[in-house]
């Protein structure tokens, strides 16, 4: 089961609701999150300009990556991805992905958009479907918005054509600051 949860949470600017991650909403300082994240049973792996990396289970999966985002200008949490362990199969991954795409269905709802197709006409088995995501030929991906932020779940691969199931929170309010700053610079 998908644990996040919406949350509204009083802040120096009066009420406003963000989207939660693991019931702490998606706000704050890097530093402030990450420790929030500790105390939810996260190890952290690294930070780096911007980010912070973290390991833990989630949504009932062990050993998912999970990163912690802020603009380099405005240390203010604004999305959070979670990279799920990779898998050596179509059938796999597809599981996976099918499985947390229900989940979000159960918990918020029809999708606002849903892409699930390959480029290639002739994707006759899972190694070809595969093949096809680690080619960049397989475009997997579901987005809900919500009044609190979008959430997108997707398959994805790196740069060593690993392949995973990647789910990113992205809040609105901090969202929208973190724009603010950027178009003041623009």
């Amino acid at each position: 089961m998908i644990i996040v949860t919406i949350c509204t949470c009083l802040s120096v600017y009066g009420q406003t609701s963000h989207l939660s991650f693991k019931g702490v909403p998606i706000d704050g300082t890097l530093s402030h999150y990450v420790q929030a994240m500790r105390q939810k049973g996260f190890t952290l792996v690294r930070t780096g300009k911007g980010e912070a990396i973290l390991r833990g289970d989630f949504a009932g999966i062990k050993g998912c990556e999970v990163g912690v985002y802020t603009l380099d200008a405005m240390d203010l949490v604004s999305n959070i991805g979670v990279i799920f362990p990779s898998q050596i199969t179509w059938a796999r991954l597809e599981s996976d992905y099918k499985a947390l795409k229900g989940n979000l269905i159960d918990k918020y709802g029809r999708p606002s958009e849903c892409v699930e197709k390959f480029d290639d006409r002739y994707v006759d088995d899972d190694n070809d479907r595969l093949h096809a995501l680690k080619f960049d030929k397989c475009h997997y991906y579901t987005i809900w918005s919500t009044e609190l932020g979008d959430i997108e779940l997707s398959l994805q691969r790196d740069e060593v054509l690993h392949c995973y199931v990647f789910l990113k929170y992205y809040d609105r309010i901090n969202g929208n600051a973190v724009q603010d700053v950027i178009m003041k610079d623009l």
